[in-house]
């Protein structure tokens, strides 16, 4: 189709989505946006050999209907929709970067030899397997949990001799997420949580449902691992550690961390300007070249693997996430299901903006509750672009099922043990006239 007749189409839906945008299309109460995304979203679960298109074909879908029909937040239209996208970049770069970069550090820590040395500390059977998700579990507290899963996955592959079961694949995305799910630099949610205000105190309630949940899912995993393919001790007999890509991987986690807690404390007016934590890790890897060069030949698959992440997260941030109920604890119950196909970011803002929720308890939630699907969380995305094998929903919920029931147990134990003490909003909640003026 000739360009000016694209420019042309996309002058006259103008018009149409300024109107359409105070009355967003339902069907069966439903708002189409949902419907289209929950349809991407089946698709992906229904052709895993072809996510990526399922995701693309998606996003384009979604974004002309919005362009047709609803308009963004940021106008109407096609100039609406790059609105939205320059709203969104920083997010979508910073992730493409955290996890191209979290891809290399894991080949560093690979290569480095230290896996091999790991089963001389883990016990025998089944223990050492349950062991290693606790490390993942406390590494993700004070470490992004896409690291976390990442080191979790490499070690496991090393000590396992790459026979890992999707269960326990499942698990290990589990305690990377209930592990940064209490504390603010342990999870891009909990992160924007003390970014917007929120006491880091908080949120460490999330942990008394986060280790019960460990509990649960990381016993039945490290058994379903141990029948599958017991630790292999004689595997660290001559190993040899490389301490030099030992650095390089503390030198990048450091500059990731560093860089975080800086721009969002000293200079959070800048934060949403530029990706500097995407930034920081990509020139932290490149510093570190003349010391050891990184593994390239991974970036290509990487590369798809994140883009089917950044499609889907793409489209949820054009979703009506205003449209969700208000704060109670059966909301955060069902986000935490909600999160496992719906990107947690968007729903995390729409919270903070409402208020009246108990943060701990959501936390937890929007954390842990992405890990029921694979492609329910960036750790767990990450994980299965290193075991491709994980990237079917069905085998994840069929061997992963110990994940939704930890999930149930952990969250009314931490209400029994903690209940819910909601807090009230520390911004403005935007009122009607104010998402009219927004809009228009």
């Amino acid at each position: 189709m000739n360009s000016r007749w694209v420019c042309g189409i996309l002058c006259l839906l103008a018009p149409v989505a300024a109107q359409a945008m105070n009355e967003s299309p339902v069907l069966f109460g439903i708002p189409v946006d949902f419907i289209l995304f929950a349809l991407t979203l089946i698709g992906v679960a229904l052709f895993h050999h072809y996510t990526l298109q399922v995701a693309l074909t998606g996003l384009l879908v979604i974004s002309l209907y919005k362009i047709g029909f609803t308009g963004f937040h940021e106008g109407a239209g096609f100039i609406g929709w790059l609105a939205h996208l320059q709203h969104e970049w920083v997010v979508l770069t910073n992730l493409l970067g955290l996890l191209l970069g979290f891809a290399l550090l894991a080949r560093h820590f690979e290569d480095s030899g230290m896996p091999h040395v790991l089963p001389r500390y883990l016990p025998d059977d089944w223990k050492g397997a349950f062991v290693l998700l606790v490390m993942v579990f406390v590494m993700s507290a004070f470490l992004d949990n896409i690291a976390a899963a990442l080191i979790g996955g490499t070690v496991a592959a090393h000590v396992f001799r790459r026979r890992v079961h999707i269960g326990y694949l499942a698990a290990i995305v589990a305690a990377s997420n209930a592990g940064g799910s209490g504390s603010v630099v342990g999870d891009t949610t909990t992160t924007m949580m003390w970014i917007d205000g929120v006491n880091p105190l908080d949120v460490t309630h999330a942990y008394v449902a986060a280790v019960m949940a460990l509990l649960i899912f990381g016993f039945v995993a490290a058994r379903q691992q141990h029948a599958y393919q017991p630790i292999q001790k004689d595997a660290s007999a001559s190993a040899h550690v490389d301490m030099a890509r030992i650095g390089i991987v503390a030198w990048i986690l450091i500059a990731a961390v560093a860089t975080n807690v800086t721009v969002n404390t000293v200079f959070p007016e800048i934060s949403d300007s530029f990706p500097f934590l995407g930034a920081a890790v990509w020139a932290a890897i490149f510093l570190a070249v003349p010391v050891r060069k990184p593994e390239w030949s991974l970036l290509p698959d990487a590369t798809k693997g994140s883009v089917f992440l950044l499609s889907l997260v793409m489209c949820a941030s054009m979703m009506p996430v205003e449209k969700l109920p208000m704060a109670s604890w059966e909301t955060s119950f069902g986000l935490g299901f909600i999160s496992s196909v719906f990107d947690n970011i968007p729903l995390t803002a729409l919270a903070l903006k409402q208020g009246g929720y108990d943060w701990g308890v959501l936390a937890y939630a929007v954390g842990f509750g992405g890990s029921m699907i694979w492609f329910g969380s960036s750790a767990g995305v990450a994980l299965s672009n290193l075991f491709p094998e994980a990237k079917s929903v069905g085998l994840w919920l069929k061997h992963g099922w110990h994940i939704a029931v930890a999930y149930v147990i952990g969250f009314f134990v931490m209400l029994v043990i903690v209940g819910w003490h909601p807090h009230a909003a520390h911004k403005d909640i935007p009122t009607a006239s104010h998402t009219e003026a927004a809009q228009h």
